[in-house]
C-alpha cells in the first residue's frame, strides 16, 4: 500500500473544513456589527456546510471601515477644520434666527451636523413634487436651463423615454459647454451601459459607474449600491427623493400599475451639502479630485416668491462611521410629541426602530405606518407583516396602500418636520446602500406633506388588529421564517 493510500483524505478534508468554519466564525464575530445579524450567519455557517459559507464570504462582509470606499473631498486637514467651523458658525446662526421654526427638533439638528457634518441651511424653495408625471417635467425643465454644470447620480436610470428625454438635454448642454457629470449605479442601471452612456460619452458627457459589478466579485458588489437619486444644476437648484428615471414613474391613461412616489426640489444654499454627497461619489468613480470652489457652491439666497424653508440632508453609507440616516430617524421619533406619519415601501425596521414606534405609541404619540398593499417583493412583504403584531397591540395604526405600489420613502412629525429621500426603512438602506434623505423644518411644508398622506389613506385598507390576529397558523410561520433571515439580505 502506498503512502498515498494510507492518507485519510476525508479525515483531512473534515480538519481542514472545520478550521475553515472556524476561521470564518470568528470573522463573523468580529465584523458584524449586530448581535443578531452575528448569530443568523454563525448559524448558518455550520448548519449549511459549504453553502454558508459561501454565501456569507459574497453578501456578508462588513466593508464600513474598511478603505475601499475613502474618498474624502478636501485633504487639506488645515481647509477642512477651516470648512468645520464655518458650517458650526453656519449652523449655530440658523438655529438662532429660526428658533420658532427649528423649535423641539434642535437635538435633530445637532445630531446630523456632529455626525454628518451637515449644516443647516435657511431661505430655501422646497417643493413638494408628487409621482413621475409632475417631477420629470420639472426636472426637464431645469436641466433645459443650466447655465454652467449638471450632476445627475442616479441609482435606476433606464433606456426608455424619460430616460433618452433626459439623455437628449444632456447631450445637448454638454454641446453648450455646460459641464455634464454622470453617475449612474452599475447594477441598477444596467440596462444603459451598451448604449446610452457610450452616446452620452461620445457627446462630451463624463459618466461614470458607481462601483462597477465584475463578475468575480460580482455578489459582494451587490451587496452595495448607490441608492441615491440626485441632480444638482449650477449648484443653486436640486432634485431629490424616491423617483427614479424609469418609465414606470409616469402614470398615463394606458394603465399599467400605479406608482405613487414623492420627490423634491429645492432651490437655495439647501443644495450644498447635495452637491457635496455628489461631489464626494464623483472622487470615488471617476478618481478626480474635485475641490469645493465657488463654482460648485454659488452664493444664493431665497428665489422671489418662494418658500423660507430650513432645509438639512441626512447621508449615510458602507463609508459612514455611523449608520446616520437610522439615527435621524429615531431622533425625529423621539422628538415627537403628537403625531408620527410614516410612509415606507420596504419596512423591515430591526430592533431600535421598531422598539422607538411603539415607545412613541405607548407615551401617547399617535403612529401611522403606510406600506404597500401591492408590492415589487412578495418576500418583503411577508417580512414586513411581522412586525405588525407588535406595533398594532400598542396602538399603531397600519394601513395598506391599495391603488397601487407606493414607493414614497417620507415621514412628518408633530405638522412640523418632514423628511423625503431616498432610504427606505429597512437594514439595506440603513447599513449597506448610499443613501440620503432631506428633512425640512418647516410647518408649511410639513401640512402639506401631511395632506399628502391623509389623502394616500384614501387608497388604503386600515389592518384591524383583532382581524390580522386571526391569520393562519402557517402564514405566521412564514412570516417568521421571513423575518429570521431578512438581516442576511
Amino acid at each position: 500500500m502506498t503512502l498515498l493510500q494510507k492518507i485519510d483524505w476525508l479525515l483531512i478534508g473534515e480538519v481542514l473544513y472545520s478550521l475553515l468554519v472556524g476561521a470564518v466564525g470568528l470573522r463573523i464575530i468580529y465584523d458584524t456589527r449586530t448581535s443578531t445579524k452575528t448569530l443568523a450567519y454563525l448559524l448558518l455557517t455550520i448548519f449549511v456546510p459549504v453553502a454558508g459559507i459561501i454565501f456569507y464570504l459574497s453578501f456578508g462582509i462588513n466593508y464600513r471601515k474598511r478603505g475601499l470606499y475613502s474618498k474624502k473631498l478636501i485633504d487639506d486637514d488645515a481647509l477642512l477644520q477651516r470648512l468645520k467651523r464655518e458650517i458650526y458658525r453656519t449652523t449655530e446662526q440658523t438655529l438662532e434666527a429660526a428658533d420658532d421654526e427649528v423649535g423641539a427638533n434642535r437635538e435633530l439638528a445637532y445630531l446630523l451636523l456632529n455626525d454628518n457634518l451637515s449644516p443647516l441651511t435657511a431661505q430655501n424653495d422646497v417643493r413638494l413634487l408628487l409621482n413621475g408625471e409632475r417631477t420629470f417635467p420639472e426636472i426637464l425643465q431645469a436641466l433645459r436651463e443650466a447655465k454652467d454644470h449638471i450632476h445627475i447620480e442616479y441609482y435606476i436610470y433606464e433606456d426608455d423615454d424619460i430616460g433618452n428625454e433626459i439623455k437628449d438635454i444632456l447631450i445637448q448642454k454638454a454641446q453648450e459647454g455646460v459641464k455634464v457629470r454622470f453617475i449612474y449605479d452599475d447594477f441598477g442601471s444596467r440596462s444603459i451601459r451598451k448604449k446610452l452612456v457610450p452616446e452620452l460619452i461620445r457627446a462630451g458627457v463624463d459618466a461614470f459607474p458607481f462601483y462597477r459589478v465584475i463578475f468575480i466579485a460580482l455578489a459582494n458588489r451587490l451587496n452595495y449600491r448607490n441608492h441615491r437619486k440626485i441632480i444638482v444644476i449650477d449648484g443653486s437648484t436640486a432634485f431629490t427623493g424616491g423617483i427614479n428615471v424609469s418609465d414606470k414613474y409616469r402614470n398615463g391613461p394606458e394603465g399599467g400599475l400605479f406608482w405613487r412616489d414623492t420627490h423634491l426640489r429645492i432651490d437655495g444654499p439647501g443644495v450644498y451639502y447635495l452637491q457635496y454627497i455628489f461631489l464626494c461619489d464623483w472622487n470615488f468613480c471617476a478618481d478626480e479630485a474635485i475641490l469645493p470652489d465657488r463654482r460648485y457652491f454659488p452664493a444664493s439666497g431665497n428665489k422671489s416668491g418662494g418658500s423660507n424653508a430650513i432645509v438639512q440632508i441626512a447621508a449615510s453609507g458602507p463609508d459612514s462611521g455611523m449608520p446616520g440616516i437610522l439615527f435621524s430617524l429615531l431622533q425625529a421619533i423621539h422628538l415627537a410629541k403628537k403625531e408620527i406619519l410614516i410612509t415606507t415601501p420596504y419596512f423591515i425596521p430591526g430592533d431600535s426602530l421598531q422598539d422607538a414606534l411603539i415607545v412613541a405609541a405607548l407615551s401617547g404619540v399617535r403612529v401611522c405606518l403606510l406600506v404597500p398593499g401591492i408590492s415589487d417583493s412578495r418576500f418583503v412583504n411577508i417580512a414586513s407583516s411581522s412586525y405588525f403584531d407588535d406595533l398594532l397591540s400598542v396602538g399603531v395604526e397600519i394601513y395598506r396602500y391599495q391603488k397601487g405600489f407606493i414607493h414614497a420613502k417620507t415621514i412628518v412629525t408633530d405638522a412640523s418636520l418632514s423628511a423625503v429621500g431616498s432610504a427606505n426603512m429597512d437594514q439595506r438602506s440603513f447599513e449597506l446602500n448610499f443613501e440620503v434623505n432631506a428633512f425640512v423644518y418647516d410647518a408649511a411644508f410639513s401640512r402639506q406633506l401631511r395632506d399628502t398622506f391623509f389623502e394616500d389613506l384614501t387608497h388604503a385598507i386600515r389592518l384591524e388588529p383583532e382581524r390580522w390576529q386571526n391569520r393562519s397558523v402557517w402564514r405566521k410561520l412564514v412570516e417568521k421564517i421571513a423575518r429570521l433571515v431578512s438581516p442576511l439580505l
